[in-house]
């Protein structure tokens, strides 16, 4: 990324942190669909017998940022287990975020999902939940921008082709959930519970969005954005976008019940696709 005048700035002052194993880029900028303004955001990986020097870390920022009061760096850990910890950073009038990552326990999770083993936790942010496949699609997404042990290159050749097991047991995992969201909404249509109808609902199509990315041999990294994406899918359902439109439509003029029915015709379609994939 030398070509990019603010990552040759900042990469090598991060690189000479203590700890630091290996440093990525993600988001837009990674995958080529970054507009001029877009934001930055780096991951750092840290090995786990040499503990990130967050206080070296923390002066190496401060002589970065426009504005260093306005820096805040946490500790490991701070963000929780998933997110870890990291900050939100302006360099060179442009957003800046790090994320913390353990490569070594990134390395585990990416063979425990190779072979068919995922779990989902509770997660501000992530309003359908952490993945742990998400620490998968991170390092198969990302662009290596430091890595002088080829850690996180080695990382990325596991991640490619998109493990069958992990596509069989996100499908497991999720599809039979966007039924049982959706049931569970229909019992509140008595009360007429908007709070937990809309909820319900939401988890469906998250369900929904989790299984057409696995269908496709796609990470999904992040839930923004994530049904826009599956609508252009080779394997999608019919008019997606414009179905989930019309969810949230009729949710929000009160037709609770009409909007379960177009619900349930997607989980349908959905269970379609997923017979016709495993006849295949």
């Amino acid at each position: 990324m030398s070509h990019d005048p603010l990552l040759a700035r900042i990469i090598p002052v991060l690189a000479d942190v203590p700890g630091v194993a290996a440093i990525v880029l993600g988001g837009s900028r990674a995958r080529g669909t970054a507009h001029d303004a877009s934001d930055y955001d780096l991951g750092l990986y840290y090995r786990g017998d040499a503990a990130l020097d967050v206080d070296r870390l923390r002066s190496a920022v401060t002589g970065l940022v426009d504005d260093p009061a306005a820096a805040h760096l946490t500790p490991v850990g701070e963000w929780g287990p998933w997110i870890v910890g990291g900050a939100w950073l302006a360099i060179g009038g442009r957003k800046l975020d790090l994320l913390y990552r353990s490569i070594d326990e990134v390395a585990d999770v990416i063979e425990a999902c190779r072979n068919g083993e995922i779990s989902m936790h509770y997660q501000p942010g992530h309003p359908h939940g952490f993945c742990s496949a998400i620490w998968v699609g991170e390092v198969a997404l990302c662009r290596v921008l430091h890595d002088p042990d080829s850690r996180v290159a080695a990382l990325k050749a596991r991640t490619a082709p998109y493990p069958p097991a992990l596509r069989d047991a996100l499908v497991r995992r999720f599809q039979w959930e966007i039924l049982f969201a959706i049931e569970n909404a229909e019992l509140a249509l008595p009360r007429g519970d908007s709070t937990h109808i809309a909820g319900c609902a939401y988890r469906a199509l998250a369900c929904i969005a989790q299984v057409l990315f696995a269908l496709n041999g796609q990470y999904l990294i992040n839930e923004k954005g994530a049904l826009a994406q599956a609508a252009n899918f080779p394997v999608t359902v019919h008019d997606l976008a414009g179905r989930v439109a019309e969810v949230w439509r009729q949710i929000g003029a009160g037709q609770h019940a009409a909007a379960l029915q177009t619900l349930r015709a997607l989980e349908n379609d959905v269970q379609e696709i997923v017979g016709r994939v495993s006849e295949a």
